[in-house]
C-alpha cells in the first residue's frame, strides 16, 4: 500500500512542480517511493506541496510546520499544570462526540483525515478504541502503544531536503535526529497533536472513569471548600492519574488557517484544498484552550480567557504581567517585506572551529565535525517581527522562538526562567525573570537542534507560494467557477461592483486618498520613504518574486501614543534587558527611546507598533493588533458550556465601565469564513475604523467574583475539600463601576508587597525611595496608603481588598504596567474625510 501510495505522490509531485525544481522536488518523492516510508497521515501534506508548487526546501519546512511539536507534548501535559498552575482539559477540547462543534466552541479547524468511531468508513468503531477522542491516520500504530513503551515517532522517517549550497556545517548531513521533531498523530484538530503515554494504566482509567472512552471521573469536578462561590476542583491536577495521551501543539496550531481564495462549504468539514498554513486562524480561542480545566471563577481563567478570536496573549506563560493579546500574524508576500539596515545584532552564528575560544562565546556539538556556534556582536539587515518589532535578530531566530513560547525544551531551558507569581521574596529565584539561555538551550536539548538545523526549511515554507496574497478579485472567481468551470471575474469586473456599492470612481478616489493620507506609514515602496506619494504604484510588480512590489506597510515602529491603540501590548516587556527574551532583541531595538507622552515606563525599546501590511484587508477583519476594531465574533457552539462570547460581553458603558444591559449590546457575528462572510466583515470593521465617535468602548471585565482560599486545605477523598485559613473575594464591579480584569493581569502585586512590608519594617527607606519616585506629594501620599493599608489588614487579614478599594488608584495606576483600559480606542487616522473619501478609501483597500 505505502509503495503504491508513494508512486502516485510522486507522480503528482513531478507533474506540479516546474522543471527548475526537478532536482529538489521530484527526486526527493522519488527516493521515498522507492523505500516506501510515506506515512498514510503524510500523503495530504505532499499534495498540497504540489498543489502549490512547492520545491522540496519548502515543502519539508511545510511539514514540520504542520507537525513538529519538537517535544512540548511534556510541557502541555505536565509541566503546565504542575509548575503554571493552569489546567487544560484535552477532553473538553477534543471529545470527538463533539468533533461537529469543535470549530464554532474554540475556533479549532478539523483534520479532514480523521473521523469519529462508529461513524461510516472510520476504522475505529467504538469511542472506546480512542479514548473518546478521533481516530486519525497512524492511530492504527500509536493506540497499540497507550500504556507501553517503544513507539517510533512518524518524525522519524521524516525525509530531510538536501542542504542548502554553501551551509557551513555541511557538506556532510549533520542534522539532529528528525525523531526529535516529534510528530506524533493528529487528534483531530489541526495542528494539535498526540502521543500514547507509556504511563498509562487502563484498569485505573477505567475504574476512575467507567470506561476507556470516558474523561468523566478525570476532568470531573470535586467540590471546593468555600461551596460554590470557590473554583471546584479536579483531577486533572492529580499526578497519580495518568491520561492515555501525551499533547503535543505545533505552530500551525495558530497559525493554520481557512484558505480566503477556497473557503469550506462547511467549516466543520473542511477539505486539505480549503487549508493554508500560513495566514494566522482568526477564529482560534487558544487563551480559552489553555484554561479549558479552570473553573470561571478562577483568577488564572479571568486573566486567561480575555483574548478575542484569533488573538492570543504570547507572554501569558512567560508573563511579565503586562495583558496584551495580539492577532496571530498574517504571513502574506514575505519576500517583500522590509528589512533594516544597520542594527546592532548579538547572537549565535554558524562557525566551524572554535579553537581557543571560551564555550560562553563558541561552542562545537560532540560527535559532528566542525558543527561549531559563534556569538558575537555585529551589524546586520534584520526583519522586525512581532507587534512592536521585538524579534529583531534575524527571522530563523523569530521562527526559533515561536517553539520555544509553545513549550519546546521547556525544562530543559525555559520555564526557570520565569517569574514565579507566588515568590513574593526578591532575594529569592524566581522573583524575577532571567533570560532564556540559546546557548545553553542548544547544548541541552536535543529537540531545540531538530528545529534548529531545519529552520531555514521553514523560512523557505514562509518564502513559497503558499504565502502569496490572496486577492478579492481572485477569491470571487473562484466562487463563480464553483458554479460553472468556465466562469470570470476580472479586476474590472471587481472594480465595477465595488463602484456600484460604493459610488462612481471610488477605487481611484480611494488610491489617492490612500495615498495622501495612509501611505506614510503604510507602504514599502522608495517613493513613499521619500515622501513623493503621488508617485506611488501600488499595483506594480517586482521582477525578482513576481509579487506586488509594495507592501503596503514599512514596519517602521511608530510611538503607541501616536497610534492611540489600546497600548498595553506596545508596553510588552520580555524583550528587554534581563528579561526572558532578551537574546532575541537586537540592542537596536533596546536604544530606541521611551514614548515621552506616557505615563507608564516605555524604556528598553517598548512604547511602540510597527506599522503593519494593509495586504488583503478584505480577509482579514476585524482590525488591529487586538482585533477589536470592528464587530465581536462569536462561535455560537451547540455546547453552551462553551460558548464563550455569552459568557462574557464586551461593550460597556463609557463612563463607568459597566456592560451595557443585553439589549443594548450589539450582537455579536458569527464565524463565516466565506468569501461574502469575510467582505461584509470588512465593511464593517472598516466603518468602525473610520468613525471612532461611533464606536461604543469594549473592555475586557471580570463577568464575576474571584474567590481566592489563603491556607492549608484537607480533602479525604470523598466530598469536599476543608479549607484552614481565610477567603480573598475580588469582586467583579467596585462603586458601581466594572472591573477590568485587564487590572489584574497588569497589577505588578510583587513591587506592592516589598513596598507594603518595607512602609510597615523600614519606613524611612520605603518613603525616600516613593519620593524619590513619584514626587514629594505624590510620593508621600502612596507612602502613607501603603501604612495605611498595613494597619488594616493586620487588624483584618482578609481585608486587603477592601483596604485596595478605598485605594483603587495604587491598582490602576500605581502598581499597574498599563493603564489603558477601553480595548477598540485609537487610530482615528482618516475620521475627518468626507464620508464620500471613506467610502472610497474602503473600496481602493479592498482591491489590494
Amino acid at each position: 500500500m505505502f509503495r503504491a501510495l508513494s508512486a502516485v505522490i510522486a507522480l503528482l509531485l513531478a507533474m506540479a512542480f516546474p522543471a527548475a525544481h526537478a532536482d529538489s522536488v521530484a527526486q526527493p518523492a522519488l527516493a521515498m517511493a522507492s523505500t516506501g516510508q510515506i506515512h498514510e497521515q503524510d500523503r495530504p501534506y505532499y499534495e498540497a506541496c504540489a498543489r502549490e508548487g512547492l520545491n522540496a526546501s519548502e515543502c519539508a519546512g511545510r511539514l514540520i510546520w504542520f507537525k513538529a511539536t519538537a517535544g512540548n507534548d511534556r510541557f502541555h501535559t505536565y509541566v503546565f499544570q504542575q509548575r503554571v498552575g493552569v489546567l487544560i482539559d484535552w477532553f473538553r477540547v477534543l471529545r470527538s462526540d463533539e468533533r461537529g462543534d469543535r470549530f464554532r466552541a474554540w475556533g479549532a479547524i478539523n483534520d479532514p483525515n480523521c473521523c469519529t468511531p462508529g461513524s461510516p468508513n472510520c476504522p475505529a468503531k467504538s469511542l472506546d478504541e480512542t479514548f473518546g477522542l478521533d481516530w486519525c491516520p497512524g492511530d492504527e500504530e500509536l493506540l497499540k502503544y497507550v500504556g507501553k513503551t517503544g513507539y517510533k515517532d512518524p518524525a522519524c522517517d521524516f525525509r530531510d531536503a538536501p542542504l542548502a549550497s554553501g551551509d557551513p556545517h555541511g557538506p556532510a548531513d549533520q542534522r539532529q535526529s528528525a525523531c526529535d521533531l516529534k510528530f506524533g498523530t493528529s487528534t483531530g484538530a489541526l495542528g494539535i497533536r498526540k502521543f500514547p503515554n507509556p504511563r498509562f494504566d487502563l484498569d485505573k482509567w477505567v475504574a476512575l472513569n467507567g470506561r476507556a472512552g470516558s474523561w468523566a471521573g478525570y476532568n470531573g469536578k470535586i467540590p471546593a471548600a468555600g461551596g460554590s462561590d470557590e473554583p471546584a476542583k479536579s483531577r486533572l491536577m492529580d499526578g497519580s492519574v495518568e491520561p492515555p495521551f501525551l499533547i503535543g501543539t505545533s505552530c500551525g496550531s495558530c497559525h493554520i488557517s481557512f484558505d480566503p481564495l477556497n473557503p469550506p462549504k462547511d467549516p466543520a468539514n473542511p477539505k486539505w484544498e480549503n487549508i493554508k498554513g500560513l495566514l494566522g486562524n482568526q477564529y482560534t480561542r487558544i487563551s480559552e484552550i489553555m484554561v479549558s480545566g479552570m473553573s470561571t471563577n478562577t483568577l488564572e481563567w479571568q486573566m486567561f480567557a480575555h483574548a478575542r478570536p484569533g488573538t492570543t496573549d504570547t507572554s501569558a506563560i512567560p508573563n511579565d504581567q503586562v495583558n496584551n493579546p495580539g492577532t496571530i500574524n498574517a504571513l502574506i508576500n514575505i519576500p517583500q517585506r522590509p528589512v533594516h539596515e544597520g542594527e546592532q545584532v548579538l547572537k549565535w552564528r554558524k562557525a566551524t572551529s572554535c579553537e581557543g575560544k571560551p564555550e560562553a562565546i563558541c561552542w562545537c556539538e560532540p560527535e559532528r565535525d566542525g558543527k561549531c556556534w559563534e556569538k558575537s556582536l555585529k551589524t546586520e539587515t534584520v526583519h522586525h517581527i512581532l507587534k512592536g518589532g521585538e524579534d529583531s535578530i534575524g527571522a530563523l531566530e523569530a521562527i526559533q522562538r515561536v517553539y520555544f513560547n509553545i513549550g519546546s525544551c521547556s525544562e530543559q531551558c525555559w520555564v526557570n526562567h520565569f517569574s514565579d507569581l507566588r515568590q513574593l521574596d526578591p532575594q529569592q529565584r524566581g522573583f524575577g525573570q532571567t533570560p532564556f539561555d540559546i546557548g545553553q538551550c542548544r547544548r541541552d536539548c536535543p529537540n531545540f537542534r531538530a528545529i534548529e538545523d531545519r529552520l531555514v526549511n521553514i523560512l523557505d515554507f514562509f518564502l513559497s507560494a503558499e504565502a502569496r496574497a490572496t486577492d478579492l478579485q481572485e477569491a470571487r472567481q473562484n466562487e463563480l467557477k464553483k458554479v460553472s468551470r468556465t466562469a470570470e471575474y476580472s479586476e474590472q469586473d471587481l472594480l465595477a461592483d465595488l463602484e456600484a456599492e460604493f459610488g462612481d470612481g471610488a477605487v481611484a478616489r480611494g488610491e489617492q486618498v490612500f495615498k495622501q493620507t495612509c501611505a506614510r506609514c503604510h507602504s514599502s515602496s522608495e517613493e513613499a520613504a521619500a515622501g513623493n506619494f503621488d508617485a506611488i504604484d501600488f499595483h506594480k510588480t517586482d521582477a525578482n518574486s513576481g509579487l506586488r512590489a509594495d507592501w503596503m506597510g514599512n514596519d517602521k515602529p511608530t510611538l503607541v501614543s501616536e497610534v492611540g491603540t489600546f497600548r498595553c501590548r506596545a508596553l510588552h516587556s520580555n524583550h528587554m534587558e534581563g528579561r526572558i527574551w532578551q537574546e532575541y532583541g537586537s540592542e537596536t531595538l533596546r536604544a530606541q527611546k521611551d514614548d515621552p507622552n506616557l505615563v507608564e515606563p516605555s524604556d528598553g525599546g517598548r512604547g511602540y507598533y510597527r506599522n503593519i501590511s494593509l495586504l488583503n484587508l478584505w480577509a482579514h477583519a476585524p482590525f488591529m493588533h487586538n482585533n477589536a476594531i470592528g464587530p465581536e465574533l462569536c462561535g455560537k457552539p451547540t455546547n453552551g458550556d462553551n460558548a464563550f462570547y455569552a459568557q462574557r460581553p464586551r461593550y460597556v458603558d463609557g463612563k463607568t465601565l459597566s456592560l451595557l444591559p443585553p439589549d443594548q449590546q450589539p450582537a455579536c457575528w458569527e464565524y463565516d469564513p466565506s468569501v461574502a462572510g469575510r467582505f461584509e466583515l470588512y465593511k464593517a470593521s472598516m466603518n468602525a475604523l473610520l468613525h471612532p465617535d461611533q464606536r461604543t468602548p469594549k473592555v475586557t471585565l471580570l463577568n464575576q467574583d474571584v474567590t481566592l482560599r489563603v491556607g492549608p486545605r484537607l480533602y479525604d477523598g470523598t466530598e469536599k475539600e476543608k479549607l484552614l485559613g481565610f477567603s480573598l473575594t475580588i469582586p467583579a464591579e467596585i462603586d458601581g463601576r466594572g472591573v477590568n480584569a485587564g487590572t489584574l493581569g497588569n497589577f505588578k502585586h510583587k513591587e506592592f508587597v516589598v513596598d507594603l512590608v518595607q512602609a510597615k519594617f523600614k519606613p524611612d527607606e520605603a518613603r525616600a525611595r516613593l519620593v524619590k519616585h513619584w514626587g514629594e506629594s505624590e510620593g508621600e501620599k502612596i507612602f502613607k496608603d501603603l501604612q495605611g493599608i498595613t494597619e488594616e489588614v493586620t487588624s483584618q487579614p482578609n481585608g486587603l481588598v477592601e483596604a485596595l478599594k478605598k485605594r483603587p488608584y495604587l491598582v490602576k495606576e500605581i502598581y499597574s504596567s498599563c493603564f489603558a483600559e477601553v480595548e477598540n480606542a485609537g487610530h482615528r487616522f482618516g475620521e475627518d474625510l468626507s464620508e464620500e473619501d471613506k467610502k472610497a478609501l474602503t473600496a481602493f483597500l479592498a482591491t489590494m
